[in-house]
């Protein structure tokens, strides 16, 4: 005697109903045969829907066991289990359950989809089973574009696009009219002609009439299971016994084959397909394309929190610079030697050590890029009938180098003019525009007091480091201001500025050295821009840092609304996992598709966000400051990584929750 296909051994399935318990199967031994049509008969409530749902391994029995071709189910995993929907059954159901955002087409690949078929072969099984039933020219239309009986065939078609050996169908013509409905039980006895086991779920007796076996159950309890010798003497009708036996042998021989079919299928899922993943992301893509407005409200958190990271980086990176050029623009790594004890020395003005000779002594280290002293006069500037008050300063010829000066027009005064204390001048740009507006001020002679000096150069606009762009400077050489004006042998500072490759301090250490052997006593003090410098660097990187952490929080708020926004999306598509899940996708593939969906939208949201930070550097280069963003590409692809790994972390328990939805409670849901 051969083995039955399908054997429930004392199966009983009960709910919780509050502090009850409700019991819908109650000891269950039943045998199903190959090649049978078998109909389950009863009433609403007497637990034939359930006792199909175990039979399609939808739902596991509170007690006993449910063997498919010997093979117990009870240990099997969910991922075997999802194997044998996929390659075993076919469902047929009532309401269609058809994914609306899907073609008949597509609805019909599905399953093959799961089983890792390519997507070539699966079309043109797909077209072909299509075609079959007459839907040649609806293959591209979707569900709400098709009539009840069209979309039960697109089921049918479903339900066998991997093989279909055992079809499952629940109410099969429930929802359609009289004729539709007699049209799919024509089909569904050339399918059980072909070799397919049927088992038709119904309260419709003369549904029942179609089948070789009526299996009646009650309450729980099977109270019937007669041959249905109508359906033997029609079947033997349309059909000679020879081709009959020849289908049965034909199933016979693929059935034998079924556990190592299943086995070579489980094999096949334990590995990731690069098709799985394309699949998910084309599932994603439609999901996200069908619900427009809630994808984009879903991003928007993301895209501010990227938008807002990115900007406060370039932000960071552009006061930054913007306050080295300035700080550049009186030098770059100098230290300022004064006399005195410090800033606020009511005794400085009577210190008068420091001299010229001092600063050739500093020249001789090797750490010394260049050195200038600096005499400073107080007196009025004047030309012709304009007089002007600016600063006046003797200074050496390295002076335009340590501050950083260069020439829009002439030349800077040689050593030989210091040396001989000729009476030269080199203006900036402001005093040009004061005195010579409507001339060339080279080759003009201007009074300092009562000093005549000639203007051999000017010098291209700068901004000091206090900012004060609009003071008037005129530089002479030292030797002329100390030796024609004050008639004194001492400056009134030096000015050192310090090669690139050393460190500031460690310069200025020698240089206080130097100083105090050179004085006897330390009657001077320092004053290190590098300093200043760094301090202003540690404390644009502490703001920076600081309204980062308020953007990473930002982002971390959009990142739980994907989490919020996915979860519901979870709830509103219930019906849809469940479907999924009946046609034999894995919980891995589920898991997959809303991972992917998560990711997706944070990563196009870090795509939008840092398109926004970029838009708004845009908007800060017309607004005519001065001021640069400076976009970082470490931030970028920051911002990229952390956008795609806010859709992980966050998309996971979504996606988890969809993958562990029951499969009976999510079909049931409108």
């Amino acid at each position: 005697m051969t083995e039955a296909l399908l054997n429930v051994v004392g199966v009983s399935r009960s709910f919780a109903a509050g502090e009850d318990e409700l019991t819908v199967l109650k000891e269950i031994n039943l045998q199903i045969n190959r090649g049978e049509m078998v109909a389950i008969i009863g009433a609403s409530g007497s637990g034939k829907s359930t006792l199909m749902n175990i039979l399609g391994c939808l739902d596991k029995p509170n007690k006993g066991h449910y063997l498919i071709n010997g093979q117990d189910t009870s240990a099997m995993d969910e991922n075997e289990l999802a194997a044998l929907r996929r390659e075993y059954f076919g469902f047929i159901f009532q309401r269609y359950h058809l994914l609306g955002d899907l073609t008949a087409l597509g609805n019909v690949e599905v399953p093959a989809l799961y089983a890792n078929e390519g997507p070539r072969a699966r079309q043109e099984k797909a077209t072909k089973l299509l075609t079959r039933l007459g839907l040649s020219d609806r293959l591209e239309h979707k569900p709400n574009q098709l009539s009840g009986g069209q979309q039960q065939r697109v089921s049918v078609a479903r339900a066998l696009i991997n093989g279909g050996d055992v079809i499952l169908a629940d109410e099969p013509t429930g929802a359609l009219d009289s004729s539709s409905g007699e049209e799919m039980m024509k089909l569904l006895r050339e399918l059980h002609r072909d070799g397919h086991t049927i088992i038709l779920v119904t309260h419709d007796a003369h549904i029942a009439e179609f089948a070789d076996r009526v299996i009646e159950i009650k309450d729980g309890e099977i109270i019937g299971d007669t041959l249905n010798n109508k359906a033997n003497v029609h079947q033997s009708n349309e059909s000679t016994a020879e081709g009959a036996a020849e289908s049965v042998a034909v199933l016979e021989d693929n059935h034998t084959q079924a556990p190592q079919q299943t086995l070579k299928s489980r094999r096949l899922a334990s590995k990731i397909y690069w098709s799985r993943y394309l699949e998910a992301l084309k599932m994603a893509l439609i999901g996200m394309s069908n619900n427009r407005l809630r994808t984009f409200l879903t991003m928007l958190g993301i895209i501010i929190g990227i938008a807002s990271v990115v900007s406060v980086v370039a932000l960071g990176a552009g006061s930054q610079q913007s306050i080295m050029n300035n700080i550049a623009s009186m030098g770059t790594n100098t230290i300022e030697i004064k006399p005195g004890t410090g800033l606020g020395d009511r005794r400085s003005a009577r210190v008068r050590s420091l001299t010229a000779a001092d600063a050739d002594a500093l020249k001789s280290l090797s750490f010394v890029d260049s050195v200038t002293p600096t005499v400073k006069a107080n007196v009025a500037i004047r030309y012709s009938s304009e007089t002007v008050t600016g600063s006046v300063e003797g200074v050496g010829t390295d002076y335009f180098r340590v501050r950083g000066y260069s020439l829009a027009q002439g030349q800077f005064f040689a050593a030989d003019s210091v040396v001989a204390m000729e009476q030269v001048a080199v203006i900036d740009e402001n005093t040009s525009q004061a005195l010579f507006s409507e001339e060339s001020a080279l080759g003009q002679v201007i009074f300092l007091g009562s000093l005549p000096v000639r203007v051999i150069g000017v010098t291209q606009p700068i901004e000091s480091a206090s900012g004060n762009s609009d003071e008037l400077n005129v530089w002479l050489p030292y030797t002329t201001v100390s030796g024609r004006i004050f008639r004194q042998n001492y400056v009134d500072d030096i000015t050192v500025r310090v090669d690139e490759n050393v460190e500031s301090e460690v310069a200025e250490q020698g240089i206080i050295s130097l100083l105090t052997m050179r004085h006897g006593v330390v009657d001077f003090f320092t004053i290190n821009t590098d300093t200043i410098r760094k301090s202003i660097e540690k404390t644009s990187e502490t703001m920076t840092m600081l309204i980062s952490a308020i953007a990473f929080i930002s982002l971390l708020v959009g990142g739980i609304g994907v989490m919020n926004i996915m979860l519901v999306s979870v709830t509103e598509r219930t019906r849809e996992i469940g479907i999924r899940i009946a046609v034999g996708a894995r919980q891995t593939d589920i898991m997959l598709q809303f991972l992917i969906e998560a990711v997706l939208v944070c990563f196009c949201g870090g795509a939008l966000g840092i398109g926004l930070a970029y838009l708004v550097g845009v908007i800060f280069s017309y607004s005519g400051s001065d001021f640069q963003m400076i976009y970082s590409a470490t931030s970028i692809v920051a911002a990229f990584a952390c956008s795609t790994l806010i859709g992980v972390m966050f998309g996971y328990l979504p996606a988890r929750n969809a993958a562990r939805l029951n499969p009976i409670e999510a079909l049931s849901r409108d």
